[in-house]
């Protein structure tokens, strides 16, 4: 009974402009996974790598990011939130500095590790937003939150390719650092304090992982329907810079950058999904969100010699796996919300190692077949999703009704 009761007395503290605030806190924090991929180029030139090595760069920060989910997340369904989530600002702060002082190749994967690792404020804030949220306007709240995300990923590449051109790419990571840290003190004073909603002692939280993903269909499926969609997602951003740079107009990284403001198009759909997972909860949505991200392959294979093949591309590409995620997301949320924190790692981790296997991936279909490499992999991604959920649900169908 005290476990539902936080979230109940909490509803009248999420106003609108909160709602907002988190949005953009969970976009700064998230951007920082991403601020190395339009860098690749100009990083690689400065430590002397290329190709499969370079690529470790953008996987080991989210073969991180899938550590801090597994290994902290979970705390916030144990711990006062607030106070997890301001620690991680200031440790994120310090993985920052340590890349914009990085001098060799292998010392910038280790702090790339560290800056994946701590950059997990905005899977705190997710469910955060989840728990103080009204069952009838969560997947409303989280779509919005997550819009915010989204963008704040799309735009990273922007602002790099921005200040990579204009400054270097180790300005980018001082810049970063400092957004990180005056974050941490807004978060702070901004978020209610949100007591702890299962006291576990840390190994019981870390068992009760297995326990979740044995016993709920429901995140089995949707976790391994949004590892693989965020592969095929990674597999085109961790690549992007190096085909642009392939092309006979040599694009730099700025180029690379701003299609991340042409994916925002995309990113906008987040609230308009999750209000129809609010009224809907059903996988329809799923299945037309990968449709189109499959499409976005189809369509960059002829395409991409062009800069606006790209960015039509771009668009579906985002939409779909936005689209896809909300979804996700709001099935996820709704199973147990005493363990929120638990699920959404559950989820997160899955999700994440895709990520990580997409951008492992995509550097090896460059290397060894280019550009038609990393579209044929992008879409057999998206294949493989749109067959887990074809023989995934009616058995999820069938666990949930006997529960």
């Amino acid at each position: 009974m005290s476990t539902h009761a936080p979230s109940d007395s909490s509803h009248a503290t999420l106003s609108p402009g909160l709602v907002w605030f988190m949005a953009a806190a969970s976009g700064a924090t998230a951007a920082n996974l991403y601020y190395n991929q339009p860098l690749l180029g100009d990083i690689g030139r400065e430590l002397g790598a290329t190709g499969g090595a370079l690529g470790l760069v953008p996987t080991l920060t989210q073969v991180g990011y899938a550590a801090g989910m597994l290994f902290i997340v979970p705390l916030g369904d144990s711990l006062e939130r607030r106070r997890v989530i301001v620690t991680m600002s200031a440790l994120v702060t310090l993985a920052l500095v340590g890349a914009a002082l990085a001098p060799t190749l292998p010392l910038l994967v280790l702090a790339s590790f560290a800056v994946g690792a701590t950059t997990i404020i905005p899977q705190l804030l997710v469910p955060f937003a989840a728990h103080l949220a009204p069952a009838t306007q969560r997947g409303r709240v989280v779509g919005t939150v997550m819009s915010g995300l989204l963008i704040g990923i799309l735009l990273s590449r922007t602002a790099a390719g921005f200040v990579g051109t204009h400054l270097g790419w180790r300005a980018m990571f001082w810049i970063a650092a400092g957004l990180m840290l005056a974050l941490g003190v807004a978060l702070r004073f901004m978020l209610p304090s949100q007591p702890p909603v299962a006291e576990m002692p840390y190994p019981a939280l870390l068992r009760s992982l297995g326990h979740l993903t044995r016993t709920e269909p429901i995140l089995r499926l949707h976790s391994l329907l949004g590892a693989l969609t965020f592969g095929a997602f990674s597999v085109f951003w961790s690549t992007l810079a190096l085909y642009l740079q392939s092309l006979p107009e040599h694009y730099g990284p700025q180029v690379a950058g701003m299609f991340g403001v042409v994916g925002v198009a995309g990113a906008m759909i987040a609230p308009l999904v999750g209000r129809y997972a609010d009224v809907k909860g059903d996988r329809r949505i799923n299945a037309l969100a990968i449709a189109v991200l499959l499409l976005s392959f189809v369509v960059m294979w002829p395409l991409g010699r062009w800069l606006w093949g790209i960015a039509l591309g771009v668009v579906l590409l985002d939409l779909g796996a936005q689209a896809n995620h909300i979804s996700n997301q709001t099935r996820v949320y709704s199973l147990q919300p005493e363990a929120r924190s638990r699920l959404n790692t559950v989820y997160m981790v899955t999700y994440f190692a895709g990520g990580a296997a997409g951008s492992w991936l995509g550097t090896t279909a460059w290397t060894r077949a280019g550009w038609t490499g990393v579209c044929a992999a992008g879409a057999a991604l998206c294949v493989a999703g749109l067959l887990a959920l074809w023989l995934g649900s009616p058995r999820e169908s069938a666990d949930t009704a006997r529960s």
